[in-house]
């Protein structure tokens, strides 16, 4: 990718950029690939995300509908050609249009994140609550385990219904050849749950135990160009019995048994409080970071650009949308809910108010104690992020040009903690039982 870096207006660096034929195609592939996980698209060996697409979706030009998506990709790789640190994340300007086998130009004006003061660098002061340990967490964890490890027992003969769990053997066949996947000696099978086609469940509705019943009813299968068809099977089933679910009582024997990493349920019971209490740590301490930066926050000195606002505004309400999605709640819906357009724009200015103050006031505090991240808050941002593959994250942000978001986030957890660790906090509650104890020594 060639850069060349100019100076703008109004304190703007302009960037014309240049993509190679190499970087388009993969901006494109990439794009193709994130459209398809979206859309529920499986992988297909030897096969690209377009042909992919075209065969289950009937779309024609996948470029043509992701090409946004991989010129937004290529922004963060021109501002770490040379060595930016963004206010926000800018616009590409295209000289034409993205295809591939052609190099691709846009433009980028670049705002330089600005520098502010604090009016105060002292420790800051506030009050939290006492961290508390999840008393019920251990018991739903329990509950789950029982649940993971419940079993079938025999229960009353009566026929069979739509819910019912029945203890059945069956041989099936198709074409007169036997059908291994369906033919069991022994099979736990709840009826009306899906597991089986909706003929089947008609086939055996009614039936008791000890009888025995023939018929036949259609499953899916394949063709010779492995499209999906109905096909007719035939089936012999003999209901053994009508069963019940059963969950184990959790106790010393059990543990013993299916749990070797605890010596009885109290060793069991401790050891999910050990790793409840650890993950709550977390939260707790991210918790007392935040409260400390709202802190420092109030200190802070100086007025941010329009430009920075409406910047910063557009990732933060694509943040928020993200959020309102992953509830499985539509955004129309969810604008209702918060009262109208009205509200939520105005939770939206002081969200966008809060997170830009913030943010400084952490970069300041940085900066006036020359203060250094390591690789550990490095790492700590991703796993907040992502949780199960922290190091696969950081390869990717800093592959797609975000190194620079990367190190800003690891800078402001770095202040945060240092914030924390000289502040001075009370907890509530603490002080009361300081008082009362010191009344009782008197």
């Amino acid at each position: 990718m060639k850069v060349v870096k100019k100076k703008g207006e109004n304190g703007m660096i302009h960037l014309d950029v240049t993509a190679s034929t190499a970087e388009v195609s993969e901006a494109l592939n990439n794009a193709g690939v994130q459209f398809c996980n979206q859309m529920g698209i499986p992988p297909v060996p030897d096969k690209t995300p377009a042909q992919a697409a075209a065969e289950q979706m009937g779309i024609k030009d996948l470029d043509a509908l992701v090409v946004q998506q991989a010129v937004e990709a290529l922004v963060p790789k021109a501002i770490s050609k040379h060595n930016i640190q963004p206010a926000y994340m800018p616009i590409a300007q295209p000289k034409g249009i993205m295809r591939r086998g052609r190099t691709f130009q846009f433009e980028l004006d670049v705002m330089p994140k600005p520098q502010y003061e604090l009016t105060s660098y002292e420790p800051v002061s506030f009050t939290v609550d006492p961290f508390e340990s999840d008393e019920e967490a251990v018991d739903r964890e329990i509950a789950k385990m029982a649940e993971m490890y419940s079993g079938y027992v025999k229960t009353d003969d009566k026929p069979i219904e739509k819910g019912d769990n029945a203890l059945l053997k069956i041989e099936a066949w198709k074409d007169g050849e036997v059908v291994p996947g369906l033919t069991v000696n022994q099979r736990t099978y709840s009826v009306g749950e899906g597991y089986m086609p909706v003929g089947f469940d008609e086939g055996i509705m009614g039936m008791v135990p000890g009888e025995v019943r023939t018929f036949k009813f259609e499953g899916p299968g394949l063709d010779e160009n492995d499209n999906e068809i109905m096909e007719e099977y035939e089936a012999k089933v003999e209901v053994i019995e009508i069963q019940k679910s059963q969950l184990p009582i959790i106790d010393d024997d059990w543990v013993r048994e299916n749990m070797p990493m605890a010596k009885d349920l109290a060793d069991l019971r401790a050891k999910i409080a050990e790793n409840s209490d650890s993950q709550r740590r977390v939260y707790y301490e991210d918790y007392k970071r935040n409260f400390a930066a709202s802190e420092l926050a109030k200190r802070f000195e100086g007025s941010i650009p329009d430009e920075i606002y409406e910047g910063t505004r557009g990732d933060v309400l694509r943040q928020m949308k993200n959020n309102v999605q992953q509830q499985g709640v539509t955004w129309e819906d969810f604008v209702q809910q918060q009262g109208g357009e009205q509200q939520v724009g105005m939770f939206l200015m002081l969200e966008t108010r809060q997170q830009l103050v913030q943010g400084y006031a952490l970069d300041a505090y940085y900066r006036h104690f020359n203060l250094s991240y390591t690789d550990q808050d490095v790492l700590e941002v991703c796993k907040s992020i992502n949780p199960r593959q922290p190091e696969r994250l950081r390869k990717q942000l800093e592959a797609g040009g975000l190194g620079f978001s990367l190190r800003e986030s690891a800078q402001r957890l770095c202040a945060a903690k240092h914030l924390v660790e000289h502040a001075d906090i009370k907890v509530k509650g603490e002080d009361d039982e300081e008082a009362t104890e010191e009344a009782a020594a008197e």
